[in-house]
């Protein structure tokens, strides 16, 4: 089975070889037809450090490192 790949923006870096990601998924409102917006977190593992806030960046999913990461940091996407 193929691992998930999300793109999302590192909202914190706080903690040491750990990123926060915000991922935002839009998709049509089955009944109004209006397009929502929802947001969830996800903790990444970033080994060396190297991602800071505002950084875009790609996560994919991996076995549970701790408690609460699950996901590592592949990249982060060139900028058009």
């Amino acid at each position: 089975m193929p691992k998930r790949v999300l793109q999302g923006v590192v909202v914190s870096d706080a903690n040491d070889k750990t990123v926060t990601v915000l991922v935002e998924r839009r998709f049509t409102h089955p009944l109004l037809k209006k397009t929502v917006r929802r947001s969830k977190k996800y903790r990444a593992h970033d080994e060396n450090n190297q991602y800071k806030v505002g950084d875009t960046v790609q996560i994919e999913e991996c076995a549970p490192i701790s408690k609460s990461k699950s996901w590592v940091v592949v990249e982060i996407p060139v900028a058009n």
